[in-house]
């Protein structure tokens, strides 16, 4: 089996897939990390696969290949909510004017993630190809209030798993189960960081540790 991390450039998932024997890929349309194999833009290939135009979907089938999608949340978190309100504290003292011509704007942005984020699904369900799609997890999430897919894994806390944070995750399958294998070694000791004090980058970031016991407890 292959398998294809969309949406990461730390190559986490990727390097760990390899240390257990697996071929594994990197796809994003940055390179910070200069780990990123296929530098595609992936929602445009998202979109011609599922219109039926030439993508890199093309190259997979379900016997051989597997994907795990890093989606972008920032238009489906708590967060966003705010902004659509104009309580975040970079819009407070904005006109009314402001406020509303940027919630068409993040109404926009927030309706493309959506349909992007199923299409994939609707693709790779078409192919039979096996998918995980994680995403963070709380109540006003948009996904969990207006999505048909329900998550079959939720991790309210990763720190108990090996991970910098302990912000709560959740896993969409489809095509898979979760296998629920039992690990019996001990963590080791992971540095505890905040999110609200990283920045945009490395506050998405999972620990080595976290990916390895994920993929070995929940897919291999």
């Amino acid at each position: 089996m292959k398998y294809h991390c969309f949406f990461e450039q730390s190559g986490t998932f990727k390097n760990e897939f390899k240390k257990l024997g697996y071929e594994a890929y990197d796809y994003d349309i940055l390179n910070d990390f200069e780990e990123t194999d296929y530098q595609v833009d992936l929602f445009k290939e998202i979109e011609n696969a599922y219109d039926n135009k030439k993508s890199i979907f093309d190259n997979f089938n379900k016997d051989e290949d597997f994907i795990i999608a890093f989606f972008p949340c920032v238009r489906f978190e708590d967060q966003i909510i705010l902004c659509f309100r104009g309580e975040n504290s970079g819009y407070k003292n904005w006109s009314i004017e402001k406020k509303l011509e940027n919630d068409l704007k993040l109404h926009d942005e927030l309706n493309h993630n959506y349909k992007i984020v199923t299409k994939l699904v609707l693709v790779c369900i078409s192919k039979g190809i096996p998918l995980i799609i994680e995403n963070p997890y709380s109540e006003q999430h948009y996904l969990k209030r207006y999505w048909g897919l329900k998550p079959k894994l939720i991790d309210k806390n990763r720190r108990e798993n090996g991970d910098y944070y302990s912000k709560p995750t959740q896993y969409f399958f489809v095509n898979y189960d979760p296998k629920n294998n039992i690990l019996f070694e001990p963590l080791s000791h992971i540095e505890y960081k905040i999110v609200e004090q990283q920045n945009k980058v490395e506050r998405s970031t999972i620990s080595s540790q976290y990916a390895n016991r994920f993929i070995r407890e929940f897919i291999l």
